[in-house]
């Protein structure tokens, strides 16, 4: 688009200016102030409800007052579609061709010129003027207009006008304006701005909504709820719908009903040919039902509405903080935001608005929308920042500050498209991407597309990424499965755009696509003039390919082996191409349009990718052990990286070191039943060691606890890689070393392993932990002990006393006892089944003996 308009251009406006005048509008009443405030170059937040007349009704009375200084008057939408309408409708109302005093600048379409006086923008070219026009020379205000959305832009473009005007320009004036926020938080954050409240002079709307929540698709909801809308009501009926999908099915179940002969259907959304969002927008004699997006909300006014149905629904793309992949939300609206809506039914008249949900389920919704820039991809704000020589995002002026994760995300990001180095700071390719009004990775896309030579077909491919898919809805080929979903989409484009006969060429959708490719191929090449120069050899091999490889690095998804639709991106995600992507060929794929919501991210278009086309830089080859639980033990493989992306991996010799002595100390622990000993000797000394120091803690012997086992464990890992060498290592060595002779000496001393008996015998002692401890000995071999023997100098030892069949005739901690009172039944029952064995009267003063035999000589 030419940057002025000729001066012979007719004056006529797309879209004509009902009859008005400013002292109608409900905002009249607060222009003198406002004015008065405004030409002493002060910052005003104004709050007004919408239709008060705030786009409409404040712009001319800034420029005929001369309020808003000699310089140029930005007025600043959110949309692209609200700076068009905005632009005309006030050319309309001062009597001025679209591009003379008043003109408008959107992405890729510029009507003003060098003495135009009032331009309406979106937000976007007004952060991107600022690239180039960091102070905004010759500006003298600039008006935030819907700043109750919040956009991540918006924030930027608050923070950024009040570093200019605390630094460089205080004589600049600006004017925030907000049809829901309180006024005082953004004065406070401007340093204390003039605040005004404007109630405006809507009329009443009767709210009705739902008895209970249905699970009907919204078109059937939709069709229940609009005749009665249109029985009660005289004007048109606006119906606020999510998404296009959503009212593309509602236009088709409307126009299939008899009754929809009574009035006109019409679409209204952001990516709307300029075309029929202005037919939308003019006024009618004939009765309409206007199926919106939010765009209607707030952003837009259409003449007539008396009637409101709102789904309660939108959908916002949100970014996931942990692998920054986006992912579209579908979400209840805030009661603001239903407020809002329902208010644009009483603009003229008392109006009506049915909400489909009930009332107890709208008290429970959050009373306001939370500022985008917390769930937002913040890649782009990042460049934006760092053009202006801002090194620390977080000493911005923010009104609300964007989240670490999400500038951690960008960070990296932007580090790997070689847009800031590794301290922070812009590159020279880094200030060639932000010259292009398109994100950063799709900037890095067409500046290697510049190197190979595929200007055009990569400027193609990126307006089928970021506008509406021009080739939905239209026949395809039998889908056979080929290298690059995009590729074949380019190829697909270019095929009707070379047939004069074909029916698809003249559609809106396609010539918008085909315009913005144009722009954007015409703004590369300019940058291309600063930029490096062209390869001399372009890459001939899949060139496009290799482009969005290079934009794209962290989308790099490896196939999994049982299902070529599924695999693993970098940062571990996992993907599955949708039924709509047909590039499964290859091990490694592209993921470029994907929707991360559900357990696996679902990709709808994809571009193989060849390993050799990888950058060296992000490959890395490590020798990793691992933990293999078929084998009980640490095993290598020697593995191949694509950032944190495995590719390969092959076996080696595993050999022990720290990394694999924590990995098998790590699994040991888990399974400490696998790894101990089988050696008595062992597990005793433990349990002696334990018994000690629980029963004589005066000595100050150390516990074997599990912390001291673990220790020893580690210890024992440094020089073994399996549970199998685990269980033959010296562990009763490692263990002892953890105590000094003299500990050694008080160990054995007072916790024996065995104990000499009077038959000369030795017996080992069980310490088990959480029973006394205990010895199992035959009666014959005791003959003679008066007392029970102990240990830890007062614990008495638990004797298992046994008969000839090696099993327990009596349990007792009480010897004395036993000989007095038990001992004579016992030899009473056994002896006739034993006589063999020595059963004395007295066994006090008995001999006794070793195998529990008669005396030889007895």
């Amino acid at each position: 688009m030419p940057d002025a308009i000729p001066p012979d251009a007719p004056a006529t406006n797309a879209l004509p200016a009902d009859a008005w005048s400013i002292d109608a509008l409900p905002i009249f009443d607060c222009l003198d102030e406002l004015t008065s405030v405004l030409a002493q170059a002060q910052s005003v937040v104004l709050q007004a409800p919408p239709g008060a007349g705030k786009t409409t009704g404040i712009p001319p009375a800034l420029l005929q007052s001369n309020a808003a200084g000699d310089g140029k008057t930005l007025l600043i939408q959110p949309r692209r579609i609200a700076a068009r309408a905005a632009a005309h409708r006030l050319a309309a109302a001062m009597d001025c061709r679209v591009g003379a005093t008043v003109g408008y600048h959107v992405r890729f379409d510029k009507r003003c010129g060098k003495d135009t006086q009032l331009i309406s923008m979106t937000t976007g070219m007004l952060l991107r003027r600022m690239q180039s026009d960091p102070f905004l020379e010759d500006v003298s205000c600039v008006v935030l207009d819907e700043f109750h959305e919040r956009s991540l832009e918006i924030d930027l473009a608050l923070g950024m006008l009040q570093r200019i005007r605390t630094s460089v320009r205080p004589e600049l004036r600006l004017l925030v304006m907000s049809a829901t926020l309180s006024p005082e938080p953004i004065a406070q954050f401007l340093g204390d701005a003039h605040t005004m409240i404007s109630k405006g002079r809507s009329f009443p709307v009767d709210v009705r909504y739902s008895k209970e929540i249905s699970q009907e698709p919204v078109e059937q909801k939709i069709i229940h709820t609009l005749p009665k809308v249109l029985e009660q009501t005289t004007g048109h009926v606006l119906v606020f719908l999510p998404g296009i999908g959503e009212i593309n099915r509602t236009q088709r179940a409307i126009t299939s009903c008899s009754w929809s002969e009574e009035f006109q259907v019409h679409r209204l959304y952001g990516d709307l040919p300029a075309k029929d969002q202005d037919e939308v927008l003019r006024t009618s004699k004939k009765r309409r039902v206007i199926l919106s997006t939010n765009v209607a909300e707030t952003s837009l006014t259409i003449p007539g509405v008396t009637g409101v149905i709102d789904s309660g629904l939108v959908r916002t793309m949100q970014v996931d903080s942990q692998i920054g992949l986006p992912k579209l939300q579908l979400e209840s609206i805030s009661q603001a935001s239903a407020e809002q809506r329902a208010g644009r039914a009483g603009r003229t008249s008392p109006g009506l608005c049915y909400r489909l949900w009930p009332v107890a389920v709208h008290r429970a919704r959050p009373s306001k929308d939370a500022p985008e820039i917390t769930r937002c991809d913040f890649a782009n704000a990042l460049l934006m920042l760092s053009v202006w020589g801002e090194r620390d995002v977080f000493d911005f002026p923010w009104l609300t500050p964007p989240t670490i994760p999400a500038v951690r995300n960008a960070e990296n990001l932007l580090k790997q498209l070689s847009a800031i180095d590794s301290e922070g700071k812009i590159t020279e390719r880094g200030r060639h991407m932000a010259s292009l009004p398109i994100h950063p990775r799709l900037a890095c896309f067409m500046l290697e597309a510049e190197k190979f030579g595929i200007v055009e077909e990569a400027a193609l491919a990126v307006a089928l990424l970021t506008e509406r898919d021009p080739l939905r809805g239209i026949p395809t080929p039998s889908a056979t499965p080929h290298d690059c979903d995009l590729a074949d989409k380019v190829e697909r484009m270019k095929t009707i755009f070379k047939d004069q006969h074909s029916p698809h060429r003249h559609l809106p959708a396609m010539k918008n696509t085909k315009r913005i490719a144009e722009q954007i191929q015409k703004a590369t090449r300019q940058n291309a003039d600063t930029a490096s120069e062209p390869s001399p050899n372009p890459v001939t091999d899949h060139p496009l390919q290799r482009a969005l490889l290079a934009a794209f690095p962290d989308r790099v998804a490896k196939r999994r082996d049982d299902d070529p639709r599924k695999g693993v991106m970098v940062s571990g995600r996992g993907v599955r191409q949708s039924k709509r992507s047909a590039a499964i060929q290859g091990e490694l794929f592209l993921c470029l349009d994907i929707d991360s919501q559900g357990k696996e991210a679902s990709v709808h278009l994809a571009s193989s990718v060849q390993r050799d086309w990888l950058d060296p830089n992000l490959m890395r080859e490590i020798d990793e052990p691992f933990f293999n639980t078929d084998l009980s033990a640490v095993v290598a493989r020697r593995r191949t990286y694509f950032q944190d992306l495995l590719l390969s991996e092959t076996p080696i010799e595993c050999h022990p070191d720290d990394k694999t002595a924590a990995i098998l100390a790590k699994h040991a622990r888990q399974n400490m039943e696998l790894c101990l000993p089988h050696s008595k000797t062992t597990n005793q000394f433990i349990q002696r060691v334990r018994f000690l120091s629980q029963h004589m803690p005066e000595l100050n012997i150390p516990d074997l606890d599990s912390q001291s086992i673990n220790e020893t464990l580690l210890d024992l890992c440094k020089s073994r890689t399996s549970f199998a060498e685990l269980t033959k290592a010296p562990w009763l060595d490692h263990l002892r070393c953890r105590y000094q002779y003299e500990q050694m000496r008080l160990i054995d001393q007072h916790a024996p392993v065995t104990m000499k008996v009077p038959s000369g015998n030795e017996h080992s002692i069980s310490y088990e932990q959480g029973k006394p401890p205990r010895m199992a000995v035959r009666i014959q071999e005791l003959f003679g002990w008066r007392q029970t023997p102990q240990v830890a100098t007062r614990i008495p030892i638990q004797l298992h006393l046994l008969g000839p069949n090696h099993r327990p005739q009596q349990i007792t901690d009480d010897l004395a006892n036993f000989w007095s009172e038990t001992y004579l039944h016992v030899r009473k029952e056994l002896r006739r089944r034993y006589p063999k064995h020595h059963w004395p009267e007295d066994p006090l003063h008995a001999t006794p003996t070793r195998n529990g035999l008669k005396p030889k000589n007895g």
